[in-house]
């Protein structure tokens, strides 16, 4: 059984051109510092996914390997703080399948100890 990391922010309005630039140049320097080029990544869906506010959202799925899982989970969590800080006024959720992960100003997105 595989577990995945979900990721979404959501607005009544549609990201501006300066946005999808900032989102853009996140997911480019997320994908070129990646570590694990056999493991999955951050992926932004096409469209934002199927929510009709949705201007971001996607998922990456957790390494079946126990000694890459959090080093891939804090490499993507980094990419998806960043992204909430690129676009601060939308609604986002973030969760690793039914579990909310938290938010944390200074910190940003982390798993409890």
């Amino acid at each position: 059984m595989s577990t995945s990391l979900y990721y979404d922010a959501s607005r009544a309005t549609a990201l501006t051109s300066t946005e999808t630039a900032a989102v853009e140049r996140i997911v480019t320097a997320h994908q070129s510092n990646f570590p694990y080029q056999d493991e999955e990544s951050l992926f932004l869906y096409e469209e934002g996914g199927s929510e009709p506010d949705a201007i971001v959202a996607g998922s990456t799925k957790m390494p079946f390997d126990p000694d890459r899982v959090m080093p891939v989970l804090e490499q993507v969590l980094g990419s998806v703080t960043e992204l909430r800080r690129a676009l601060p006024d939308a609604e986002w959720r973030v969760h690793l399948d039914d579990f909310d992960l938290p938010w944390n100003e200074n910190e940003g997105y982390f798993l409890p100890s």
